[in-house]
């Protein structure tokens, strides 16, 4: 083989072209390709079509609508007639509004499709807050309901000062009782003599 990619008997090498073409890296991003049809980035021609509809959607919009169109039929009816450019049925105003409806049309929908999905996903984003606020809800509520129950074996200071009081009570009827068995002697005698 020679060095100008002919073979022995000088045709091109086509085996060393296919095995060059093969041995291609696959670990790098092959060079861009050329399109035909321009790039369009579909977030900014979403937001693009959003302002043209709410444009579409304002007071604004039906005033100077009304103005060019009050404006072009008085001018097509009034003018000299070599001046008037579109005659009596006014086709090509009619024309330029369905074209106008055309292109609003579906930058219109456009809007409403993102619309949509910005509202799915917020949507989605408060169904998850809520789900997370009733599991909060629902451990708190068990939570208060165990202390509510703890409470309830816990001993409170006006329970504990009921029971002192029934003791109390019980001691000094105990106490009359024995005294009234056992009546103490006169204070002069003493345990004098026992002892």
């Amino acid at each position: 083989m020679s060095d100008y990619g002919l073979s022995e008997r000088g045709e091109p090498a086509v085996k060393e072209r296919a095995l060059a073409r093969a041995r291609v890296r696959l670990d790098q991003p092959r060079p861009p390709r050329r399109r035909f049809v321009p790039e369009v980035d579909p977030d900014a021609f979403g937001r693009f079509s959003e302002r043209i509809a709410r444009f579409l959607g304002t007071g604004t919009f039906l005033v100077w609508m009304t103005i060019l169109i009050l404006a072009w039929v008085i001018w097509n009816i009034l003018a000299p007639g070599h001046l008037r450019f579109d005659e009596y049925p006014f086709i090509f105003l009619t024309l330029m509004l369905s074209l106008q409806a055309s292109y609003a049309a579906p930058l219109i929908l456009l809007a409403q499709n993102r619309q949509d999905d910005r509202d799915r996903v917020n949507l989605e984003q408060d169904r998850k807050q809520n789900e997370r606020s009733i599991a909060d809800t629902e451990y708190l509520t068990r939570e208060i309901a165990a202390l509510r129950i703890g409470l309830g074996e816990v001993a409170t200071r006006d329970w504990i000062r009921s029971e002192l009081q029934d003791l109390v009570k019980e001691m000094e009827e105990r106490q009359a009782h024995e005294r009234q068995v056992f009546p103490l002697s006169s204070p002069h005698r003493r345990d004098e003599d026992d002892r």
